[in-house]
């Protein structure tokens, strides 16, 4: 996760604000306090937990499914905390805040009357699916509060990046010779969302391949179009301001 980065400043990767995103406990994040830490005009939200079908449920200490609390808790978590230093950089010239998330949103909307699994067997694959989804639906619900402050988030879809994260899934060896992604390919869309004038003022949509995505009305069966679209419950309003109000109760 990039925690800075902005003109004329450096990059912050400050140990206290690494323990954020640690799973194994929510205290933590309350160590992410826009007080102790200068914030520039980006913050991307990276780092992840992927779905893994050969390991079972996993939860935190507070009985939160690991997926969900590591891909999108910790990341509100933090990005809440740094809002006053955010919006400090937004009356700078604005700042963003780009949200990766993955084509898997296409395969669980947020569950919101069973996020942690605790009615519904337990998938891996559904329990990665809804963790992307709630990283769109962040930021739709971020633009919406904090577009005032000057603060826009968009999400994007890296794509099939060879990287190590790969391993988790055995993802690579599956994805199509001509849908997979040099580290470089992969960064692009990322870069674009952080430093485009294009997208000043611009927040709460997804983007793949350096282009605003297709909003389907159901799972497309080609590669190339799941790669491409985007559902239509991970852009909604409501769920989004449901998702927010749902994270400020868990993390209280």
């Amino acid at each position: 996760m990039v925690h800075r980065v902005g003109d004329g400043g450096r990059h912050a990767h400050d140990p206290d604000l690494a323990e954020a995103l640690d799973p194994e406990g929510a205290e933590p994040v309350r160590l992410a306090d826009e007080d102790d830490v200068e914030v520039g005009h980006v913050r991307v939200d990276r780092d992840q937990v992927v779905a893994e079908g050969r390991i079972g449920e996993q939860r935190t200490p507070e009985g939160w499914e690991l997926q969900f609390a590591t891909n999108h808790l910790g990341h509100f978590a933090l990005a809440t905390g740094l809002h006053d230093a955010l919006a400090a950089g937004g009356r700078d010239g604005g700042a963003r805040i780009v949200a990766v998330s993955s084509s898997g949103h296409l395969s669980s909307p947020v569950v919101f009357d069973d996020l942690q699994f605790a009615f519904r067997p337990y998938d891996p694959l559904l329990a990665y699916g809804q963790s992307k989804t709630a990283n769109v639906l962040f930021a739709v619900g971020a633009t919406a509060r904090w577009a005032s402050d000057g603060i826009t988030a968009n999400a994007l879809n890296p794509g099939a990046v060879e990287t190590n994260l790969q391993r988790y899934v055995n993802g690579w060896p599956a994805t199509p010779p001509e849908r997979r992604k040099t580290t470089r390919q992969g960064a692009a869309t990322t870069v674009l969302l952080a430093t485009s004038p294009l997208l000043d003022g611009i927040g709460g949509r997804y983007f793949n391949d350096c282009n605003e995505a297709v909003v389907v009305d159901h799972r497309p069966s080609d590669s190339a179009e799941i790669f491409r679209s985007v559902a239509p419950y991970a852009l909604d309003p409501d769920n989004a301001e449901r998702l927010w109000e749902t994270s400020l109760r868990l993390l209280a």
